[in-house]
């Protein structure tokens, strides 16, 4: 998977989808008062980059090093020490993860105060079918129930959650993965009402976790 991602790192670089959001503006807002953070999976370097402008100190980490990050690893094995940071942020990418809930007790190691996530929420079997077909590499969307589990068997406490609608052009969205013909259609029908106007709308889901004493 690392060399697919270094692939499509500049698709993700330069991805509106990803550029920007409501999600994004949440999790800084969320970060404010921290000094040093983790990006976990960083992709196209996002939350870094709107990190680094709100005045934190921010590594970034990638499986994929065309990705091009400070260090190389994944979010299941992150080589740093107990409370290296005061956040650990991870966007959009956990539905890639062999084990999310390795993943986050991990990123609930390296944290000192929080642990911020989004990703796309499950929206049931035919999102799921819809995003495998889309992109081989996608593992797995998860429902709310599924992360707070996560969030509670790493000793996370779940201070707030959202959930939010994010609204992409999905000709670009499968343009990303190569998804074209006919496979491009059965993702097209099913995913339903959830395109219209040549624009998806998935859910995304944002957990903001505190690290306990």
């Amino acid at each position: 998977m690392t060399d697919l991602w270094s692939e499509r790192a500049s698709s993700y670089v330069e991805s509106d989808a990803h550029r920007e959001g409501a999600d994004l503006d949440l999790l800084v807002s969320w970060a404010a008062g921290a000094e040093t953070a983790l990006d976990v999976a960083t992709g196209g370097g996002h939350v870094a980059r709107r990190l680094r402008e709100a005045g934190l100190r921010v590594v970034t980490c990638d499986p994929a090093p065309g990705m091009q990050p400070d260090v190389i690893c994944t979010a299941e094995h992150c080589p740093f020490a107990d409370a290296s940071f005061d956040v650990v942020v991870c966007r959009t990418a956990a539905h890639h993860f062999e084990d999310p809930a390795a993943a986050i007790l991990e990123m609930a190691r390296v944290a000192s105060r929080r642990v911020l996530v989004v990703d796309t929420l499950n929206m049931g079997d035919a999102g799921e079918r819809a995003e495998k077909l889309r992109d081989p590499s996608h593992v797995r969307n998860y429902t709310f129930d599924e992360w707070r589990g996560f969030f509670d068997g790493a000793g996370l406490e779940l201070e707030e959650h959202r959930v939010l609608p994010h609204e992409i052009d999905f000709a670009a969205w499968l343009a990303r993965t190569g998804c074209v013909g006919a496979e491009a259609d059965e993702v097209r029908e099913l995913w339903g009402a959830r395109v219209a106007a040549g624009r998806l709308t998935l859910d995304k889901i944002a957990l903001k976790g505190r690290k306990g004493s």
